[in-house]
């Protein structure tokens, strides 16, 4: 077991952390990774293997980043979030070799969970608690508690409840109450 001063974090000896990177505590990066300057990781994520973080990335608490994910600026993941392994998110979408980029805002919700080889194309939002299944292209928004698969990915149903991180957020209080199923 890894022992994790309290306020700090733990880093791999390959991984490399830039300086003005803001990393909360108790979160572990590991083999390979590179967290840019002016990143912002919360407390208690864990950053897999090979993972790069852009410097305007933001990244909430207890989030999980699985291999070979590259979170570039522009991505706001909130917390509790899970990125399978080598998922894609993008961040221009008319990317070029030179001249300017457009970055285009993506935003991914507490508690949302996007499966392994996934691509989420750039100026969306992934809902709370929705899920994105493996391998699915994302070129749309992702209503709360949702499931959407396939290319292009399309709603196949929506989650019960209690299956959703954050539901006493997603549902109104009536609907909480009353025990609403989703």
């Amino acid at each position: 077991m890894i022992e994790i001063p309290i306020g700090s974090y733990f880093k791999h000896e390959t991984a490399v952390v830039d300086e003005r990177a803001k990393i909360g505590a108790c979160t572990k990066i590991w083999h390979f990774s590179h967290i840019m300057g002016g990143a912002k990781i919360g407390s208690d994520c864990v950053i897999g293997q090979n993972v790069f973080v852009g410097g305007e990335a933001i990244i909430g608490d207890r989030c999980k980043i699985q291999n070979n994910v590259s979170v570039y600026d522009g991505v706001v993941l909130e917390d509790e979030v899970f990125l399978g392994p080598s998922c894609v998110l993008t961040n221009d979408r008319t990317p070029s070799a030179v001249g300017e980029w457009e970055i285009s805002k993506t935003l991914i919700k507490r508690g949302a969970s996007i499966g392994a080889n996934s691509t989420i194309i750039c100026g969306v939002t992934i809902g709370k608690g929705a899920m994105v299944g493996a391998g699915a292209v994302v070129t749309h928004d992702v209503p709360a508690g949702e499931v959407w698969v396939g290319n292009p990915a399309k709603k196949i149903r929506k989650l019960e409840n209690e299956r959703i991180r954050g539901n006493e957020e997603v549902l109104s209080d009536d609907e909480n109450k009353a025990g609403a199923r989703w």
